[in-house]
């Protein structure tokens, strides 16, 4: 108690003095109309200032609510892609779920699902994603999964909350794709070195390709809509002796960054299974 008298004391001229200047600005500003703008101003300004720096912390720790936010959003809105629904024979469908159609009587063939990846390999020969969203949200095996830039893999296991993806890169995933001029389909697999390459084999040499192309997904595959993005086409190369081209495409998607995907729904692609099921026993 001693010391802080004895530093009142030191100090009192000083502290005098500031408040005896803080009475004097404060009896200027309020009867001078000149300083009391000017005195307004510049709060105004450090206020804005403060603001913004309050608001740049403030949307840094939503970033989070706003990315699962924009995740949604943008399922649903890939849910209203036309390559989400497919037209029907309409001379032999009778009557169709109104809830599975949109305005122009096209019935729903895809539906997305947002999801956020928890773990996600690149540097092994077969690589695995886990997603947070499992059985009791919808997902079942053999779905596909996308990301905003392109294909990412399929689901091959589910648990109640998580999923696990077999990634593009895995030497067993093996994707229908064709390119985007032409429509020349082949495969699309891994040669377990780069994780930014992947191959596309059985393309043609009739085929009119060059650098730069892009790959996307074909209308023969049944776990992506067609035309989703696999890549560009960075090399053409292949057996001399060979009828057809094996190009290197570099992915759309940077699988070292992947923060949220998307889990792609069939809704009649267990029709399509069990037909073909049937015809291989006959």
């Amino acid at each position: 108690m001693r010391n802080i008298i004895a530093f009142i004391r030191h100090f009192f001229n000083l502290f005098l003095f500031l408040i005896l200047t803080g009475i004097s600005l404060g009896i200027l500003i309020n009867y001078n109309q000149t300083y009391n703008v000017v005195f307004s101003n510049i709060a105004s300004e450090a206020t804005g200032k403060v603001g913004a720096q309050y608001n740049s912390v403030e949307y840094y720790f939503k970033l989070k609510k706003t990315n699962e936010d924009l995740a949604a959003e943008n399922a649903e809105l890939r849910g209203l892609l036309r390559s989400s629904f497919e037209s029907p024979d309409t001379s032999t469908v009778i009557k169709i779920d109104s809830l599975l159609k949109d305005t122009l009587g096209r019935v729903r063939k895809f539906l997305f699902l947002p999801a956020k990846v928890v773990n996600n390999d690149v540097s092994d020969q077969n690589n695995y994603i886990t997603l947070y969203r499992g059985s009791k949200q919808g997902v079942i095996k053999d779905m596909g999964v996308i990301g905003p830039q392109g294909i990412i893999g399929k689901v091959i296991d589910t648990s109640k909350n998580y999923c696990r993806v077999m990634s593009v890169l895995n030497r067993n995933s093996k994707v229908s794709a064709m390119t985007k001029k032409g429509f020349y389909t082949g495969l699309v697999d891994w040669d377990g070195k780069d994780p930014r390459y992947v191959t596309m084999h059985n393309v043609p040499k009739s085929a009119k390709v060059k650098i730069g192309d892009s790959i996307i997904t074909s209308n023969l595959s049944g776990n992506y809509p067609p035309g989703i993005m696999i890549g560009t086409i960075a090399a053409i190369g292949g057996d001399p002796a060979s009828g057809f081209y094996d190009l290197k495409v570099k992915t759309a998607t940077d699988f070292y960054n992947i923060q949220y995907a998307y889990l792609v729904d069939n809704m009649i692609w267990a029709e399509q299974k069990d037909l073909e099921a049937k015809t291989l026993k006959q």
